[in-house]
């Protein structure tokens, strides 16, 4: 049985996954831009909720509300189609999402959650790259707020102790 985070790691589990919503919100907008060109026949509803049914697939966090859920079930196969051109279209995120997916799954396991299906969907797609290095948690945050100031969404600075850092990992 694994013990519960301390109160020190759940404040570093905290800012790194905001650090993962920061990907998230990136990933959506640029999706969006994409699906926008892909097909000009659809309207701007349907375009933000196939980017939200995309974005929540790929971090594996599907909404429950019957009505994502039946927008979902109706354009499965689209998703699909638009997660395998993922490493194409926007290979340039790919490396910060296979960051975000792996801190992700890291802050997972420290709560006792142990599901590699996001990761193993990730590779399946191609957006995975496999031989890039973990992280450390401020290298991340790092290069997480620099994404951030670059797509102008607002990252607060994360103290983050050396001592934090490896004992994550490891």
């Amino acid at each position: 049985m694994r013990e519960q985070p301390t109160e020190k790691q759940s404040k570093l589990i905290g800012a790194l996954r905001e650090g993962v919503a920061v990907v998230q919100m990136v990933f959506f907008k640029e999706v969006k831009n994409v699906l926008a060109e892909a097909h000009p026949d659809k309207d701007h509803k349907t375009l933000l909720m196939l980017s939200g049914a995309i974005t929540n697939e790929l971090f594996g966090t599907l909404n429950p509300d019957p009505t994502f859920v039946d927008f979902r079930q109706l354009n499965r196969g689209l998703i699909e189609q638009e997660m395998l051109g993922v490493s194409e279209k926007l290979a340039h995120l790919c490396s910060y999402i296979t960051d975000a997916l792996r801190i992700q799954t890291l802050c997972d396991t420290m709560e006792g959650i142990e599901d590699p299906a996001i990761l193993q969907a990730a590779d399946t797609f191609g957006i995975l790259i496999r031989d890039r290095n973990i992280p450390l948690p401020s290298i991340f945050m790092t290069l997480v707020r620099g994404l951030g100031e670059e797509y102008q969404l607002l990252v607060a600075p994360v103290q983050i102790s050396p001592e934090d850092d490896q004992s994550f990992i490891h």
